[in-house]
């Protein structure tokens, strides 16, 4: 019994020790994109039916704690989603970076101190029922999803490589 309890503690730490390290690659990953543009791309869409980066942000910090924060937290869940897609100004580069750092940064104070009971308990969330681990996968999934929105689209006003791996050799090949 002592080892299944032990190789359960061991999966759950590895688990949220993975999702943690996916959401630093992604802020670094927009960071490293956001320094790319200019403040006149931030709230620039490429076409109706797409969203402006600043609205990509302001959609994640919404998600991020309406997942992770509000639900795994287990605290009210304040989000008005339609301002996430509505806003056209209002903020800076820095300071939507400051508010997406600030909530990534609250969301995985969360997940990190959430333990077993928390992870396995399913809740509704935004009409979904999820696990807690259901939430993190989503937050991580989601984060991701958008990190590559951005990306693309940095890329396509720069028309540049933004090295998110530079000096890395990706061609290594795995060792079993």
């Amino acid at each position: 019994m002592d080892s299944d309890v032990t190789m359960e503690s061991i999966v759950i730490t590895e688990f949220k020790k993975n999702a943690l390290y996916r959401m630093d690659e992604s802020t670094r990953m927009i960071e490293s994109a956001l320094d790319k543009i200019t403040e006149v791309w931030l709230w620039k869409r490429p076409n109706q039916n797409s969203n402006s980066i600043g609205n990509l942000i302001l959609h994640l910090c919404g998600n991020i704690t309406q997942y992770a924060i509000a639900s795994l937290g287990e605290i009210e869940d304040t989000r008005q989603r339609s301002k996430e897609f509505s806003t056209e100004v209002g903020y800076t580069k820095q300071e939507l970076l400051d508010l997406l750092k600030i909530t990534v940064q609250r969301a995985k104070e969360v997940i990190a101190n959430s333990n077993g009971q928390q992870l396995i308990k399913t809740r509704e969330v935004q009409g979904f029922n999820f696990s807690g681990i259901g939430v993190v996968m989503h937050v991580v999934e989601h984060y991701s999803y958008h990190t590559g929105q951005i990306a693309f689209w940095v890329k396509q006003l720069v028309n540049e490589d933004l090295k998110f791996y530079e000096g890395m050799n990706l061609n290594i090949k795995n060792k079993n």
